[in-house]
């Protein structure tokens, strides 16, 4: 890539888009709803920060050159990150602060095949774990750092792929084609073990021009942090369902017991 600070910039750019554009809605939002909760804007903060320290920076400086820290910003763009943002319920947000009528069509958009497509957990799936088994397993990874497009396409599509996936397990904004959570549970536990397969193959097997011991450390940081992170989210998957099952005692029950 002829200048690596082109593309870093515009990522870092795109991140404070998105979370100045969240601030906003959040300000006009508050002016007809109730407030906004505050756990949801620092998870917005989380989310910003992260993908901008995993973008630009010392970390994302090193990962041009150093396998070990550019699986780091991986984790971080593509795993920790999407979670931070989902759990900021941006299309809640978005749906309280557009005009009505906006809010249909972007309704109508969710409710479309397309919608249900990215949103199913397979078809998250595969954007997700498959796009990282395809950038891993060819010579993609190489020529991105060649080529400041497909440098900046492969790193929203880690970005974007996380996120959907992410939202396909947790529903956190609202679903207008909700599966049960032992459907959802089983897509969770095969993609974890497609990308777990897919870090032990990068140990055994580098990518062309990764030297080995880069290779071995940049898999084992791959392989526990993502587990790390993949603890967090089915902790969070079997809260809601653990909430979703819960008896709920009426006040009229209760005062009668």
């Amino acid at each position: 890539m002829s200048n690596p600070l082109i593309g870093s910039f515009l990522l870092f750019l795109f991140f404070v888009v998105v979370v100045s554009g969240y601030l906003i809605a959040v300000v006009v939002s508050n002016q007809s709803y109730r407030k906004w909760p505050i756990y949801r804007i620092i998870f917005l903060l989380l989310g910003g920060t992260t993908g901008i320290v995993s973008v630009i920076g010392p970390l994302a400086d090193l990962a041009h050159s150093w396998f070990p820290a550019h699986m780091i910003t991986h984790l971080l763009l593509g795993m920790l990150a999407p979670l931070f943002f989902v759990l900021s319920a941006p299309t809640t947000l978005l749906l309280r602060t557009i005009p009505v009528s906006a809010a249909r069509g972007v309704t109508r958009l969710f409710r479309s095949w397309f919608g249900r497509l990215v949103t199913h957990p397979i078809f998250a799936s595969l954007l997700n774990v498959g796009g990282l088994w395809i950038l891993y397993r060819t010579d993609l990874y190489q020529a991105m750092h060649q080529d400041l497009l497909l440098f900046l396409f492969i790193h929203f599509h880690v970005f974007i792929a996380g996120y959907f996936f992410t939202a396909s397990i947790l529903y956190v904004d609202p679903v207008y084609h909700r599966l049960s959570y032992v459907y959802r549970s089983i897509v969770l536990v095969l993609a974890i073990a497609a990308h777990g397969i897919l870090s032990k193959s990068l140990y055994a097997s580098p990518p062309n021009g990764i030297p080995m011991d880069q290779a071995q450390v940049g898999s084992q940081i791959m392989y526990y942090g993502g587990d790390l992170v993949d603890l967090v989210i089915i902790f969070l998957l079997c809260r809601q369902w653990y909430r979703s099952t819960k008896p709920r005692i009426s006040f009229t029950t209760a005062a009668t017991e």
